[in-house]
């Protein structure tokens, strides 16, 4: 009798499992065609597609242009008698704020008024990193015949997403449980909206993450300002990273055309109170063990080497930031004041080199 029992048990045992796996495989391939059609942020892409914006889909008051990037439309053909930027980078870039408060939009803006007629596009997207800024110029940014490109690097992550895209853990590759662990991440993590429909009214003080959360993700990328690690890693990620932006040099002047690095420091940088407190994380009794710059010159020291131009922007958000809020609270990314800061920092420097 037990026999049987524990038979009939086990038979349907392995009905059980065997629905799973095809209710799984299923899933799988569903949410694959799925992703197809309708490509997701949530599932595994190692394109720079991955985060990028659907066309003509909203933000707050404005619409994505047809090809999903956040500006007007463009022609393929620069219109005549204009000076064309093409501006990549990351969500910072892109940007949390909306279409007119961008630091790309307000540049375009302010070099028109010097007289010459100057179109910034915005091929920004989110998730993006070095290897990335180099795939969108050679097939999107190159067709556009652009006059300049100005390429925003990020402090905070664009040193790891090389590393980061090369080693996505294995179980990103599963749609199902790359859904699954984004449902529960956005769940408990996220307080805002993942998308910024018209029903939604900007909010430049609002947080985005909780106080707690935000610290946590700052300490973690705090790392690499570690003054002389034992590993020596971060400095391997530095080379990597500029081993990109050199290739981005060697194909703009190919084709005759002007390279700008904008190098946008992190909030931890520029802000003395989360500075505080993530010393304080690290070793409270060692007040010398960040070096809240030190990133920054290992990178200028080598855009200088190779002959790169480039922006800092890291003095003049510190000095700034001592008296206006430069970050949306809690997010990283610039608020409304700090867009305005850095589209009239990046015009002086334009300028100042007799271009727009």
């Amino acid at each position: 009798m037990q026999k049987t029992k524990l038979k009939a048990l086990t038979k349907i045992l392995g009905q059980t499992a065997l629905i799973a796996l095809i209710t799984f495989v299923m899933s799988e391939i569903t949410l694959r065609i799925y992703n197809k059609i309708n490509p997701s942020f949530v599932f595994y892409d190692s394109s720079y597609n991955r985060f990028r914006g659907k066309p003509n889909a909203p933000d707050y008051d404005f619409k994505l242009n047809s090809q999903g990037f956040k500006d007007v439309e463009f022609t393929v053909e620069k219109p005549a008698e204009t000076y064309r930027i093409l501006g990549i980078g990351d969500s910072f870039t892109y940007g949390v704020v909306p279409y007119q408060y961008n630091y790309l939009t307000v540049l375009e803006e302010k070099l028109n008024k010097s007289g010459q007629k100057t179109e910034v596009i915005n091929m920004g997207i989110p998730g993006m990193g070095p290897r990335d800024y180099l795939s969108i110029l050679v097939n999107e940014g190159l067709k556009l015949n652009p006059d300049r490109v100005v390429l925003s690097f990020y402090i905070g992550n664009d040193f790891l997403d090389n590393y980061m895209t090369a080693n996505l853990r294995t179980e990103e590759k599963s749609y199902m449980i790359a859904l699954i662990k984004s449902m529960i991440k956005i769940q408990s993590n996220y307080k805002g909206k993942v998308l910024n429909p018209t029903t939604v009214q900007y909010n430049d003080n609002l947080p985005t993450f909780t106080d707690e959360k935000y610290l946590e993700d700052t300490i973690n990328k705090s790392n690499m300002f570690v003054r002389n690690p034992a590993d020596g890693m971060f400095k391997g990620f530095v080379d990597d990273a500029v081993k990109d932006l050199i290739k981005i040099k060697q194909i703009c002047d190919s084709q005759n055309i002007p390279l700008t690095i904008v190098i946008i420091p992190d909030e931890v940088q520029v802000n003395s109170q989360l500075q505080k407190q993530v010393k304080q994380a690290f070793d409270p009794n060692n007040q010398n063990l960040l070096d809240f710059e030190i990133s920054n010159r290992l990178l200028t020291e080598q855009l200088q080497q190779a002959n790169i131009d480039y922006l800092d922007l890291l003095p003049d958000f510190k000095a700034t930031a001592q008296k206006t809020p430069l970050y949306k609270p809690n997010d990283t990314h610039w608020n409304i004041a700090g867009n305005r800061l850095a589209a009239e920092l990046i015009t002086q420097h334009l300028t100042a080199k007799n271009q727009p």
